[in-house]
């Protein structure tokens, strides 16, 4: 019996939660950005002719916000780098596109073939706002290199329990 627990749970392999958020900002980041980013930028010209305007901003301020979005933002939550404000910017930009400009359609055709992916965008960027990218990324290599531990500060200089 508990060896099937064991196997159940999965105990031979411990949990890491930080390697679990780089595989999800890979995935996630790298795949936006394949589909989605590389077609914006090596597109642009065209696209700009016929690209949605669903806030009404114009057709080339449109495309360039979901560039921002498609392009920029996966590849900064991809390597982790301002992670969390390039997960929020990359989640609303994506929502945006499937409520106003596919109606959320999600099995219908011929808008509603890639729904279940918006939906799958939004919760993973949503998820990675929330959680942050985790130990493996350039957040937090940046974050360990700005903070000073308490030993390398003069005693004359610390701070007194009172």
């Amino acid at each position: 019996m508990r060896t099937l627990k064991g196997i159940v749970r999965l105990a031979f392999m411990p949990g890491n939660v930080d390697a679990g958020l780089l595989v999800l900002r890979l995935l996630a980041g790298g795949s936006l950005f394949i589909k989605h980013g590389w077609e914006k930028i090596t597109t642009f010209p065209a696209m700009a002719a016929h690209f949605p305007d669903p806030i009404h901003i114009g057709l080339v301020p449109s495309l360039v916000v979901a560039l921002i979005g498609d392009a920029i933002c996966s590849v900064l939550v991809a390597f982790g780098f301002c992670t969390r404000w390039a997960a929020l910017f990359a989640a609303v930009n994506i929502a945006v596109a499937w409520s106003l400009v596919h109606h959320f359609a999600f099995f219908k055709k011929p808008q509603g073939d890639h729904g279940e992916l918006c939906v799958l965008y939004i919760i993973t960027f949503l998820a990675l706002f929330l959680t942050g990218a985790g130990r493996f990324s350039l957040d937090a290599l940046i974050s360990k290199a700005m903070t000073r531990p308490d030993d390398t500060i003069p005693e004359s200089r610390q701070r007194t329990a009172v």
